[in-house]
């Protein structure tokens, strides 16, 4: 037997772990389920007991009425213990998936930007939110829940024997046939829940990114072959679900068969007891068998929940052997280095650097390169020369294959990662702005920064006469991705974001390469108010936006063909040159 079908029983020590701070809840859980457990199963007995003694027997009213009295009671205590146990139960759920999810999405947050290039969103976006709600349901109704049904069913057969365990022996004569059909329900439903999560990653990333790319969809007109290819995902997951639904649709008639049958067999004791015996005799059998009918129904019932139940735990193992894999995951986890103070003020120095976003390719090989302090270094070649790859190794987004990355000597991995990166702005061609106002974009919801720091450095890139005009100005709401702002607004907030961060380092990755003349004109402004004394990187599209740096570095598939000022490298007559000329070219035929 593939130990793969059945339930890992340590994920759930590991689950429980993050209960134990909430003792306080857990505590009152277990005790309401205890109750419970006890209680359901004493009302039968009593009534049993009730039926023999005050209405066969002597027919006292007053005792009747006094054992009715008693089996209220017990149904309300049951009734507030049930709703005490079904809060308390979900408060504890919610407490520990908050602390999970907290726990997941700051793992997430450690991760190198590999992980990310391998995994898709929406599958971290199924780990972050619906894998973890899944899980809710093991602590709400699931563990402690099968644990009082466990409670339940040894305390009603340990009253059934002590009562009669030869009827007890005879409605149990179909149990083993039901623990024959749950354990190939067990497995028939841990396998559909699997098939049901692979669908439901599949389907989460398809739509996540087919709505985040519906531009590129709608322009080349593939919103029907997206609309089929969606409907073949959708008809994966709806089958994926159909076979859970099967496998209960055939399980449930299948105890309430043996449930039946159990009564069946009550009867048929009853009848062959019946013969031989005194009009008394018969009487007295009357109690056994209402509380012999009334346990196989609390019998069956906790059986059937338990199968519920098991579908609850079947479904939230699967769910966290996903969220534990993630939590695993050590192997991607950013080194985040010791160094918390360092001057940044000193040459950035490359040496012997190698890089390849897998084993096969290198991207970047033997580059040797100093970056001066306070120097303007801008970085040119045809696209996948290795110019953003160096932004990408120099902000420790990702780490170098060989050789060394060093500011002012110190290794960059030594670094702590940061401090590093506070001292470090990035200005991405693609500028991603958050559903948020115009001021929390720019601040990133840093307390520290004020509405003034910001007004000043809008100024100062010459965007404030752009945001003034927004309703509601730097409270202005920005749609998704800032979708209702042009390409140069949106490349002008980053500006002023990273002018607000106040950085040692600037990168500036091809910032005006999407913009027009009018943009690019207000954006080499903000370059220029930016760059002031900083050690500034820029990554150049347009030759014409880096004429002025104090050095241009040309790569050639990832290797350094050229380092020279404009000037110089004009008069090598080089592959700068070229490019140079090409772009002279298709401005004029333009």
């Amino acid at each position: 037997m593939s130990t793969k079908k059945t339930i890992p029983y340590s994920l759930f020590g590991r689950l429980i772990k993050y209960a134990l701070p909430y003792k306080y809840f857990f505590g009152i859980s277990v005790i309401c389920i205890l109750s419970l457990s006890i209680l359901g199963p004493l009302r039968p007995y009593i009534i049993g007991d009730m039926v023999d003694k005050y209405i066969i027997k002597s027919q006292n009213q007053n005792k009747l009425l006094f054992w009715s009295m008693i089996v209220v009671l017990i149904l309300t205590l049951e009734g507030i213990l049930q709703l005490c146990s079904t809060y308390i139960s979900n408060l504890l759920a919610q407490s520990v998936i908050r602390d999970l999810r907290k726990k997941i999405f700051q793992h997430l947050l450690s991760f190198r930007m590999r992980y990310f290039d391998k995994n898709p969103v929406g599958a971290m976006v199924t780990r972050v939110v619906s894998d973890l709600e899944a899980i809710t349901e093991v602590f709400s109704a699931g563990i402690m829940e099968i644990a009082g049904d466990i409670i339940s069913l040894f305390f009603i057969l340990t009253l059934m024997f002590i009562t009669n365990w030869q009827l007890s022996l005879m409605t149990l004569i179909p149990i083993p046939f039901l623990l024959i059909a749950t354990r190939i329900f067990a497995r028939a439903m841990r396998d559909s829940f699997k098939l049901e999560r692979q669908q439901v990653t599949r389907l989460n990333t398809f739509v996540q990114e087919r709505l985040t790319g519906m531009s590129i969809v709608q322009l080349f007109n593939r919103q029907k072959k997206e609309f089929e290819n969606f409907q073949e995902i959708n008809k994966g997951h709806r089958q994926a679900h159909v076979n859970a639904v099967w496998a209960n649709s055939i399980f449930f008639p299948i105890v309430e068969l043996l449930s039946s049958l159990s009564i069946a067999f009550l009867l048929v004791w009853g009848a062959l007891n019946v013969s031989g015996k005194t009009q008394v005799e018969i009487r007295l059998m009357y109690g056994q068998i209402i509380a012999f009918t009334l346990w196989i129904y609390q019998l069956y019932r906790p059986i059937r929940q338990l199968a519920d139940k098991f579908n609850v735990l079947q479904r939230g193992t699967v769910r966290a052997e996903r969220i534990f894999d993630v939590l695993d995951e050590e192997e991607n986890v950013q080194a985040k280095g010791s160094i918390a103070k360092l001057d940044f003020n000193q040459a950035i120095i490359f040496s012997n650097v190698y890089f390849g976003y897998d084993s096969k390719n290198s991207i970047l090989k033997n580059i040797n390169l100093e970056i001066k302090p306070g120097e303007t270094l801008a970085f040119v070649g045809a696209t996948g020369a290795g110019k953003s790859t160096i932004v990408n190794l120099l902000g420790r987004f990702y780490e170098y294959d060989k050789g060394k990355i060093s500011i002012g000597g110190r290794n960059i991995n030594e670094i702590d990662i940061a401090y590093l990166r506070s001292n470090i702005a990035i200005v991405l061609q693609d500028v991603f702005l958050f559903s948020d106002s115009v001021h929390n974009n720019i601040t990133l919801t840093d307390e520290n920064i004020s509405r003034n720091q910001v007004i000043e450095a809008a100024k100062a890139v010459g965007a404030h006469d752009f945001i003034m005009q927004l309703p509601g100005n730097y409270d202005y709401k920005i749609g998704e991705r800032g979708g209702v702002l042009s390409v140069g607004q949106r490349q002008l907030l980053a500006f002023i974001r990273a002018y607000v961060y106040n950085p040692h380092i600037l990168i500036l990755d091809e910032a005006t390469s999407s913009v027009d003349n009018e943009s690019e004109e207000l954006i080499q402004k903000a370059t220029a108010a930016l760059t002031q004394g900083r050690t500034a990187i820029v990554i150049a599209h347009r030759l014409s936006t880096i004429q002025k740096a104090d050095r241009i570095v040309v790569l050639e598939k990832g290797e350094i063909a050229e380092l020279g000022s404009h000037k110089e490298l004009l008069k090598k007559n080089g592959a700068y040159r070229k490019l140079n000329e090409m772009q002279f070219f298709a401005r004029n035929f333009e």
